[in-house]
């Protein structure tokens, strides 16, 4: 990786602030078909994830010296979450929500390490224009914010503020769009509206396709390139796609791993990104950094870094 600053990359020792979700994960591995009505034998932790909480430590873990996290938390787990976020080298800003708890998800793992995912937001996208404070950015060399934010609408009120203080500065701003699911709910225009004025957007080939309309992931990463400078797709076990201004500009291979749970790979790809833009990384040099910790996500349970939990 280049160690000079380059043009969006920021400069080495500049903060990353994410904005996002922190969630207790409830991760269910079951190596036969589910038996509906009755029990299926399952190997069953409870761990810290979220797609925001995740992509900050992923960020902290391969690099970046300064990473600082925004997001909200009920009560019940608040220290727990806060304690787990230290170790892991994120300086985090946790809202405690008196009225809901922490967001929770139970993540069903099937053998092939493929998850599904059942999803109560909590805590997690009440985060209002109201918890965020545009000194957060002090010293900030990039913005992050997690897609899950943009599917309800004081979490998309508090994105849009955020990203407004970043944009004023001349920070650059990233959006993983995080669910297919919710984003096909929200609707594509309206996400792509949302998001007008970042700098990089990071979905996965099944979020590119409902973002474009196109079925092939290298024709949508180009479209989507179009409304962003910069349009990097992941592709799982294909490695990613970077697109520049209408066209794909390089094609990232995958690194090899033996996956036990394809919980948090995208988060993992997302953090190391970003970590290596800081660095001075171009695109598609972090997107080789992003391939080499989603290998390293999928060999072991959970969203985390193994030995950040």
């Amino acid at each position: 990786m280049s160690q000079g600053a380059r043009p969006g990359g920021g400069a080495p020792g500049q903060a990353l602030v994410v904005i996002g979700d922190v969630v207790t994960d409830v991760v269910a591995r079951y190596r036969t078909a589910l038996a509906h009505g009755t029990d299926t034998a399952a190997e069953i932790r409870t761990l810290p994830g979220g797609a925001g909480a995740n992509a900050a430590c992923w960020a902290a873990r391969t690099g970046c010296a300064d990473v600082r996290l925004l997001a909200r938390v009920g009560a019940d787990a608040h220290d727990w979450h806060a304690e787990r976020l230290r170790r892991a080298g994120v300086r985090a800003r946790l809202v405690i929500d008196e009225q809901v708890p922490t967001a929770t998800v139970i993540c069903l793992v099937d053998a092939s390490a493929e998850r599904t995912l059942l999803t109560d937001s909590g805590a997690a996208l009440r985060l209002s224009p109201a918890d965020w404070s545009p000194s957060l950015l002090d010293g900030a060399g990039r913005l992050h914010l997690s897609g899950y934010l943009f599917f309800t609408e004081v979490s998309r009120r508090l994105a849009a503020t955020a990203m407004g203080s970043a944009l004023e500065r001349g920070i650059p701003v990233s959006v993983d769009p995080a669910s297919a699911g919710f984003l096909k709910g929200l609707g594509a225009e309206r996400f792509l509206t949302a998001v007008e004025g970042v700098e990089t957007l990071l979905p996965n080939a099944d979020e590119a396709r409902l973002l474009t309309g196109l079925a092939d992931p290298a024709d949508a990463a180009a479209e989507l390139s179009r409304r962003v400078p910069v349009a990097v797709v992941t592709l799982g076990t294909d490695g990613a796609l970077v697109a520049e201004a209408g066209a794909v500009r390089a094609r990232v291979p995958p690194v090899r791993a033996h996956a036990v749970d394809s919980t948090g790979a995208g988060d993992a790809f997302t953090g190391a990104f970003l970590a290596a833009r800081l660095a001075g990384a171009d695109p598609a040099e972090a997107a080789a950094a992003g391939c080499r910790a989603g290998a390293e996500a999928v060999t072991t349970v959970g969203g985390r870094p193994p030995y950040e939990r």
